[in-house]
């Protein structure tokens, strides 16, 4: 082959290699930009899921605020390069989704994990969690955790009950003593 015509193939070659990082460039942004404010991401290896199962994961995900998108490891490998959720790397082999929220930092595993209980294709591979890497073992213990709300809901009902028991006796007392009730007496 003659220099000119091995130069003119090597210029097609990086001019298509080129290319192809351009095409690219904007998803790995896009990806970035998923996981910038993000306080967890969930790896989910969703291998044998119809795509009616797909759909109706995707809308409970939604509902709860988290976005779920498939990308292509290599891409996912170069938007995590050098953030707090680069050690998701490791994971990042076969068929990967990721479900990133900004919210409820357990709601991506939790409603995986319900949903795994109907499609068991579905798996998670692993998450980070407010900065914190858990392996597929630790992603589904963070998933048992209930969100944020219903913690403080448990929490204030562990808290009124005993006021509230302590205002019935208080009240049965005075009822036994013959002392009328407050509310009684008011409308007297």
């Amino acid at each position: 082959m003659f220099p000119v015509q091995r130069y003119l193939k090597i210029y097609k070659e990086v001019t298509e290699l080129m290319a192809k990082v351009e095409l690219k460039q904007p998803i790995v942004q896009e990806v970035a930009g998923l996981l910038e404010n993000a306080k967890t991401a969930v790896l989910v290896d969703y291998r044998g899921i119809t795509v009616d199962m797909d759909t109706q994961l995707r809308k409970a995900l939604r509902e709860a605020g988290v976005t779920y998108k498939i990308y292509k490891n290599t891409l996912i490998k170069l938007a995590v390069k050098d953030t707090p959720f680069e050690e998701l790397t490791k994971d990042l082999a076969g068929p990967t989704a990721i479900a990133v929220t900004e919210g409820d930092v357990t709601a991506p595993a939790r409603i995986i994990a319900n949903f795994m209980k109907k499609a068991e294709a579905i798996s998670m591979k692993s998450g980070i969690v407010d900065g914190v890497y858990y392996d597929e073992k630790g992603i589904n213990l963070v998933a048992t955790i209930p969100s944020r709300e219903e913690l403080l809901s448990k929490f204030l009902g562990s808290i009124q009950s005993p006021i509230t028991n302590f205002a019935r006796v208080i009240k049965q007392i005075a009822e036994k003593d013959g002392v009328p009730a407050a509310a009684e007496t008011a409308e007297a």
